[in-house]
Order: C-alpha cells, then sequence, then structure tokens
C-alpha cells in the first residue's frame, strides 16, 4: 500500500512551507514604503530575531538551491559587508525604539567567507543598533572545509553559541555527484575544533535524494553523523530544478533516484536517528530529548519560518542582505535578489525591499492551520478560525482521508502515522494560492 501512495502522490509538487503565503506569492506592490511603515509599528517592548545573509562561497556546489554566488575577489566581500552594516543602521533607524534581539542566525552562503574580523564589524554594528537579550541564541551556518583552529576560536570568541554543519552527504561517489567532496576525516575536524573552542551546540544538515545515493550509503552516512552526537540533524529532499538554477544542470538526472526511492530513504534515514534515540521534529529535523527542539515540539510550541523548525517563538523576523526576507506582523518584505542592485540602493541610503505580501486576516488562520499541521501534524479548525470557512478544503481532503492519510474528527485534521511523510499535501490543501505549477515547488516526498 505505501508504494501505491508514493506513486500516486510523492512526485506533486508543493510548497515546502517555511512561510505562508510562500515567496512564490510576493509581489513588487509592496516595497520599501510598507516596509519602513511596518517598522516604525514594531512593538519595542517584544523582541525580535535577526537573520544575516550571506551570499558568497568560494565554490557553487552542484545541488545548491540557495541565492548564492561565487566570490574570488576580497573587495567584493568587504563591499557586501559595508553594505550589510549600512542596512542593519537604516532598518533599526526606522524603529521607533531601539529592539532586542533573542535570536541571530547567519546564513549563506557561507557567512565564515567574510572572516573573524568582518563577523566582529557586522556584530558592533548590531551592538550599536539593537540590544541583545541576556542568553540569546547567536547561530552560524558552516562549510566544514572552511573550519580551522583559528576560525572556531575566533566565532567562540564572538559570541556564537550554536554551528550547522552542511554534510549532505558522506559517501565518496555522491560527494563526486554533486561537487562537494568533504571527506568524513574534514566533517570529524571542523565538529572537534568548535567543540573544543566553546562551541558544543551542533546541528548537521543532510540531503536525501541527492545523485547516486542509495539507501544502503544513506545509512552509512546515518552512522557516521551518529558518531559525532550532534545536538540536531535536518535532512532535507533535495529539490532538482535546474530550469531555475543552472548549477543543478551539473547533475546527472538520471542518477537520481524516484519519488519510491526518495521515500525509503527518508525513512531510513527517520529510522536510523530516531532508533538511536533522538526525537523526529515535523517532516525532517531530528533532536536529543533534552534539545530546545525537541522541548517545544513535546509542548507543542514548535514553529516554522525560513531556516526550517525552530523553538523561536518571536513573530518579528528582520532578515538582512541580499534576498533576505523579513517577516513582520504586517507582512513579508524581501530584499533584492542581485546582489549588486542590493548593495547599490543600500549605498544610495535606501531599503532594497524588492518585494513582499501584505497579510490579511484569512492569510494569518490559514498561515497558523499550515504551520500547526507542519508541525504538531494536527490542526484544529475550531480553534484556528471559523470551522465552516473551510467547507470546501475538507472536501479535497477526502481522496486522502480515503487513503488512510488524514483523519477527520469533528474540527481536527490530523495527519496518521502513515500520512505523516504527506504532511505537505494536506497543507497545500488550505492555501488559497495553491497552483498546479510544477516549475515553481518540489516533490512531495
Amino acid at each position: 500500500m505505501t508504494d501505491q501512495l508514493v506513486r500516486r502522490y510523492g512526485s506533486l509538487p508543493v510548497p515546502r512551507y517555511t512561510s505562508y503565503p510562500t515567496a512564490a506569492e510576493f509581489t513588487v506592490a509592496v516595497g520599501p514604503v510598507h516596509q519602513q511603515n511596518w517598522l516604525k509599528r514594531l512593538d519595542p517592548r517584544s523582541s525580535v530575531s535577526v537573520y544575516l545573509h550571506v551570499p558568497f562561497c568560494r565554490q557553487l556546489c552542484h545541488y545548491c538551491g540557495c541565492h548564492t554566488m561565487v566570490a574570488r575577489r576580497d573587495e567584493v566581500i568587504d563591499r557586501y559587508r559595508d553594505a550589510l552594516e549600512k542596512e542593519i543602521a537604516l532598518v533599526s533607524s526606522h524603529a521607533a525604539d531601539p529592539l532586542r534581539i533573542a535570536h541571530l542566525h547567519w546564513g549563506g552562503g557561507t557567512p565564515s567567507i567574510l572572516g573573524v574580523d568582518g563577523l566582529k564589524s557586522v556584530i558592533d554594528t548590531l551592538s550599536r543598533s539593537f540590544i541583545f537579550s541576556d542568553e540569546f541564541e547567536h547561530a552560524i551556518e558552516l562549510d566544514p572545509r572552511f573550519v580551522d583552529g583559528s576560525l572556531a576560536q575566533g566565532l567562540a570568541a564572538l559570541g556564537i553559541n550554536r554551528a550547522s554543519l552542511g554534510v549532505q552527504d558522506l559517501d565518496d561517489l555522491v560527494q563526486v555527484a554533486i561537487g562537494r567532496v568533504q571527506p568524513f576525516e574534514v566533517v570529524r575536524g571542523a565538529a572537534k575544533l568548535l567543540r573544543g573552542a566553546g562551541i558544543t551546540r551542533l546541528n548537521f544538515d543532510l540531503m536525501y535524494g541527492l545523485p547516486r545515493q542509495s539507501i544502503e550509503s544513506i545509512r552509512r552516512t546515518c552512522e557516521k553523523v551518529l558518531s559525532l552526537s550532534p545536538d540536531r540533524v535536518a535532512c532535507y529532499g533535495y529539490a532538482h530544478m535546474p530550469q531555475r538554477k543552472s548549477n543543478q544542470r551539473l547533475i546527472d538526472a538520471a542518477a537520481l533516484p524516484g519519488s519510491e526511492e526518495r521515500f525509503l530513504q527518508a525513512r531510513a534515514v527517520s529510522e536510523a536517528f530516531t532508533g538511536s534515540g533522538y526525537v523526529a521534529i515535523g517532516l525532517d529535523h531530528f533532536a536529543r530529548p533534552d534539545d530546545p527542539l525537541a522541548l517545544a515540539s513535546r509542548s507543542g510550541t514548535l514553529h516554522r519560518n525560513f531556516q526550517g523548525y525552530t523553538d523561536d517563538d518571536h513573530p518579528t523576523l528582520l532578515a538582512f542582505g541580499a534576498s533576505a526576507i523579513s517577516q513582520l506582523p504586517d507582512g513579508y518584505v524581501q530584499n533584492a535578489a542581485h546582489v549588486g542592485t542590493y548593495v547599490k540602493a543600500i549605498e544610495e541610503g535606501k531599503l532594497a525591499a524588492a518585494r513582499g505580501y501584505r497579510l490579511t486576516l484569512d492569510d494569518r488562520a490559514r498561515g497558523d492551520i499550515i504551520e500547526s499541521l507542519m508541525c504538531n501534524f494536527t490542526a484544529d479548525l475550531s480553534v484556528l478560525g471559523d470551522p465552516s470557512t473551510y467547507m470546501d478544503e475538507l472536501a479535497l481532503l477526502r481522496p486522502l482521508i480515503a487513503d488512510g492519510l488524514v483523519k477527520l474528527d469533528r474540527h481536527a485534521v490530523t495527519m496518521t502515522d502513515a500520512g505523516r511523510p504527506f504532511v505537505r499535501l494536506a497543507a497545500a490543501v488550505f492555501d488559497q494560492f495553491r497552483a498546479e505549477d510544477v516549475s515553481r515547488f518540489s516533490a512531495a516526498v
């Protein structure tokens, strides 16, 4: 029966729902004026989260779907860092009072490409414009190939207390196929250096559905990762969209696993980590039982944002850098994706917002339903809105109910154990913008 369900549903294109509405619905009708007004309305008594996007790498991996580019000249990086600092000052100037930062996350790209001094310069700018909360989480995404003792010590001195290592896969053949060769010894060495410097909270990012990957090879990868005892693991399904990402054209599509194989790979990953005592978090994360992410999952306070599953419950996310998306109480704002366009706007003293979305009451209700499904695998429509509003959606759930993937108990929509891998399909039913456009979204499994 599982094979039939995977064949029926596994390849259907659906969003990952790190936001609702998704970025595909953003429009140029929302821009700097909206951002400025929304910033003025922020409550200074509530804390915010901050995301800093550094869109540069020394080399571009074949699989990468992020807004990144190769930077070979330091002056390009320095000019971008300068723009990032100017944007921080500009955005903060539009808030009524200094805002308090509870979570700070560096993403990319490879943020460490700024160097320890460059990172410190940005943090110093933040400290002049914002207030850091006591014991705030300060996280950074790292490429294990570029972690040495000096960087590890420097990051710790800057107050970074969580690091996410991009591992993806540890099989030699897969690494060659995806253009990212990093032996296990490199990953193990990076983890040892970071822990030795005092950065003990480590996340590992893995992927399934990669070229030349098999169930056996991904199990071996999981065994090696488990030997390093990460606090959290995220394992994302590779989305092959060469029509949008030219670097993905370097991947041999014939070597990619089909939907049934992808499903079995994802299940093998889940079995490996849950069988070793990790708690399954949402669709694709795993955490130690005492990790804040696991505690949030158990208490029903898990959230989902542009970084994936999180225990961060702050409603405002201020994002800086090219292509970065801010989430404000009034709506979403995304900066210009092109680095040159972003830098030019900031250097001219303008906000770099290029598009966004103004939230309606209906959007908020649907977003709550979708987030509840994605995080908790259940949504009580009577708590999150007027159940009668969603009669059409409940009718659209009937095939999933008939196939044993969804249960409907009065007004509560709940994924069955068999249905959890297909939760994005149930979430998509409540997406009023949902369209059958296979070019925009990844496969359901």
